[in-house]
């Protein structure tokens, strides 16, 4: 499971900063990896209204947004967001990362995509105000809805805290730990029991691709899906995103990973190797599968269009096993 932090704060060790980590420690605490983007510190350019967006699905500008950040959004399970108020919503440099994802609304509402991670991903809001005001949050929490949907996240609550203005007083305040570790656990605790597995092949850039894809569509509450390669490629297959996007599914800002990184995040119950044979290692203590599918790397859009079908039959499969075990007493 990966918790990934938007820090929004450009002050360094501030309250924003002691907020997000005291969330973060909880997090990995529980057996979460986390990821803390800084977003002061990127290369985030503002939005430039161009509407490429809207009408091909992508963001032309060149910088961190397309090179990482997009990829990292739909990557993780669980988004917090942290930010001091400006003016009674987020700063400049998070709500310029916020403006950008009008790319992944596009792509769901214009082109009708979805993110197959979108049914189970969650989203936490921690911020943080000098004064007291009665509406201090307001335009914060209306930003966070939006921006929350656009990433394909439910927005799952928030921790606010008034009054906040000196250097330290995040960390004197008397029931912030408490407040932080109850909401974690609270957030955390669905996505924690779910059924680890690891779909494996050699490049990580098609057929195990779907797999993973297709479980968090069709079971991600119950199964916690990953894909990598024993020797992964730079890119993913495109015909395999035209084949998924016919059936509804984005797999727009997916990478290839090494088995090595995805077992980091988790190690997994079962491993299902897709055809990768004696690449694909064995390790003590997990249960492994072969479906041995046929590499569709360098074939035409029809033959993966049937790798893809048999995929999704043998993930429905999987799915309805899970499913039978978790109605078991």
């Amino acid at each position: 499971m990966l918790v990934l932090g938007l820090q929004g704060s450009p002050r360094k060790n501030g309250n924003t900063d002691f907020l997000l980590s005291a969330f973060m420690n909880v997090a990995e605490g529980l057996g979460a990896q986390t990821r803390v983007i800084e977003v002061d510190k990127r290369n985030i350019l503002p939005c430039k209204e161009y509407t490429t967006c809207e009408k091909k699905g992508f963001c032309p500008i060149k910088d961190d947004m397309k090179d990482e950040i997009y990829a990292l959004l739909w990557d993780a399970d669980v988004i917090v967001a942290a930010s001091p108020v400006f003016f009674y919503n987020v700063t400049a440099q998070l709500k310029a990362l916020i403006d950008r994802c009008q790319t992944l609304w596009a792509r769901k509402y214009k082109l009708k995509l979805t993110d197959p991670g979108r049914k189970t991903r969650r989203g936490f809001m921690l911020a943080v105000g000098a004064t007291k005001g009665k509406h201090l949050f307001e335009g914060i929490h209306l930003t966070m809805t939006y921006f929350f949907d656009a990433v394909g996240a439910s927005y799952d609550g928030s921790l606010t805290y008034r009054g906040i203005e000196g250097k330290e007083d995040m960390e004197k305040h008397p029931t912030m730990i408490q407040e932080v570790g109850d909401a974690v656990n609270t957030l955390l605790k669905p996505l924690l029991g779910r059924k680890r597995i690891l779909f494996a092949c050699r490049e990580n850039a098609c057929r195990s691709q779907m797999a993973a894809a297709f479980v968090q569509h069709h079971a991600g509450d119950k199964i916690e899906a990953t894909s990598a390669g024993s020797a992964p490629t730079e890119k993913i297959n495109p015909l395999m995103v035209k084949a998924m996007e016919e059936k509804g599914i984005d797999m727009q800002f997916r990478n290839p990973k090494s088995i090595k990184a995805v077992m980091e995040r988790g190690k997994p119950e079962m491993i299902i190797t897709m055809g990768c044979g004696e690449e694909c290692p064995l390790i003590p203590g997990i249960v492994r599968q072969d479906w041995d599918m046929p590499d569709p790397s360098g074939r035409d859009i029809e033959f993966m269009r049937s790798v893809r079908d048999e995929i999704e039959e043998k993930v429905r499969e999987v799915c309805s096993s899970a499913f039978r075990r978790c109605q078991t007493p």
